[in-house]
């Protein structure tokens, strides 16, 4: 650790040198005492290696197997959804979600309104939480209206589940066309795509 000599300072006053050796002090109980945290720091694990402590292997009674859609076929189903849409002459965005809602692939058509990226989204995310159309969950809002306030969701035809052997897989959410009708036709092509 190098010193200062305060006394070399002769024409600095008494309260300089004083704010100077306290800082001098300060910077060398900062040193120590990083490098005595850093000796006392316990090795870490090696690469690739798990603690005991914190490796846990679940049995399999415990786990629960889900299909999805890959992002080959959510891509298809999107891009059938939107060349449906093109043929017709509507300007939509397309969405694609997980079983579990999340969004796997969102096209949005040139001159598709803003509005209708995020409503595709929510369609697809409601048809793929209730596993049916979103046309036929607009009816279910008379007998249930507080459904409409469940974050998320978009309680407007232009959505449809995609199922395998009954259980929801996904979801396909169409927006921006002028009729609801319209943006569930164009999902239903989705959906169609991955029969094929």
């Amino acid at each position: 650790m190098k010193h200062i000599n305060l006394n070399a300072f002769s024409d600095v006053s008494k309260r300089t040198r004083v704010i100077a050796g306290s800082a001098a002090a300060i910077l060398a109980a900062g040193t120590i005492g990083a490098v005595s945290a850093s000796a006392a720091a316990p090795a870490a694990p090696a690469a690739g290696t798990v603690p005991a402590s914190v490796r846990a292997d679940a049995a399999p009674r415990d786990l629960v197997s889900t299909t999805h859609l890959d992002i080959d076929a959510a891509t298809r189903a999107a891009r059938a959804a939107l060349d449906a849409a093109e043929r017709e002459g509507q300007r939509v965005s397309v969405a694609v979600v997980d079983r579990n809602g999340n969004t796997l692939v969102t096209l949005r058509g040139d001159g598709a309104g803003p509005q209708s990226y995020e409503s595709a989204e929510q369609k697809a995310f409601t048809a793929v939480s209730w596993n049916a159309p979103t046309s036929e969950l607009v009816e279910r809002l008379k007998s249930a209206p507080n459904l409409k306030d469940i974050p998320g969701t978009l309680f407007l035809a232009g959505g449809a589940p995609v199922a395998v052997k009954g259980a929801p897989v996904a979801g396909i959410g169409v927006a921006g066309a002028p009729s609801g009708d319209l943006d569930e036709k164009f999902a239903r092509a989705g959906v169609t795509a991955l029969s094929r």
